[in-house]
């Protein structure tokens, strides 16, 4: 089958189950673009990187190269998607892939790199002039903090449940999953950007079960896991104040669960007023 029946064939499976991944993206734009690489461990993470449930949704195609991208238009576009792709080692016609992490992918997933080939080329003419080539082929910059305001609704959210107050806390979750799809992943750090890749999908998952309820128990629930990975994100990310990471021995039937505070003294936000200082600091975070 050539090349252009095979890009024939992908356009057709894509306007066959457009419906169904429109039913599940609200605002749903939805694009075709190349993005490079050569095999199913390549497809897999393309699309885990430029997956995000109910955000982004895409399909990529090894042999024509060709992806369709289907995206909520209010919460994110083309360029934030190829970029997250373009972080995890794989280029596209718009960014590149920063040249060490391309260098740390399976010898099979190294692909044939057209366009970094076209920059450098140009870099030896002495006439490269897009300053959006020399802006991706660099490491990724941190020019401000894109993770504070997760953390910052983590800790509200803390304290909400600490106040057995349902409502303010399904509030405060749909600002953190508003805040999660607008993570600009090319302003993490390496250690970041590393960690937000293991945990981006659990987070909203957890932010959107705490927002959907008013139930606090319920929320409680969720609010475990959601510790659990703001922990791991919060230990790679710079801190202005010192953060106190503590646990309650009693939650979960004596299993125990943990949280995450910016005070030293307990206030148990599984329990609230019913055992507000039930628990203790295992582990302080400066």
């Amino acid at each position: 089958m050539n090349i252009l029946n095979k890009m024939t064939m992908m356009l057709c499976i894509a306007s066959t189950s457009l419906t169904i991944c429109e039913a599940q993206v609200k605002n749903a734009k939805t694009e075709t673009v190349k993005i490079y690489g050569n095999c199913g461990m390549c497809e897999t993470t393309i699309e885990t990187a430029g997956n995000i449930k109910k955000v982004a949704k895409v399909d990529w195609d090894k042999d024509t190269k060709m992806t369709v991208i289907t995206y909520d238009s209010t919460k994110t576009n083309q360029d934030e998607i190829l970029k997250r792709i373009a972080l995890v080692g794989y280029d596209s016609d718009k960014f590149l892939a920063p040249d060490d992490v391309y260098n740390k992918l399976h010898g099979c997933c190294q692909y044939e790199r057209v366009n970094k080939t076209a920059v450098v080329q140009k870099e030896v003419a002495g006439n490269l002039t897009s300053t959006q080539n020399q802006e991706t082929t660099a490491e990724p910059k941190q020019d401000v903090n894109q993770l504070k305001a997760i953390f910052e609704n983590y800790f509200a959210l803390k304290d909400a449940l600490v106040k057995a107050d349902g409502n303010s806390a399904s509030t405060i979750a749909k600002d953190l999953l508003s805040n999660i799809s607008s993570v600009k992943m090319d302003k993490l750090s390496t250690e970041e950007h590393t960690v937000w890749m293991k945990v981006m999908k659990d987070l909203a998952f957890d932010a959107g079960n705490i927002e959907k309820v008013k139930d606090v128990v319920t929320q409680r629930n969720s609010f475990t896991s959601l510790s659990k990975n703001v922990y791991s994100l919060l230990k790679v990310s710079k801190q202005e104040t010192t953060i106190y990471y503590q646990n309650c021995p009693m939650f979960n039937d004596g299993k125990g669960a943990n949280w995450l505070s910016k005070e030293s003294t307990i206030k148990n936000p599984y329990y609230g007023s019913q055992m507000i200082s039930c628990g203790k600091t295992v582990e302080t975070i400066k």
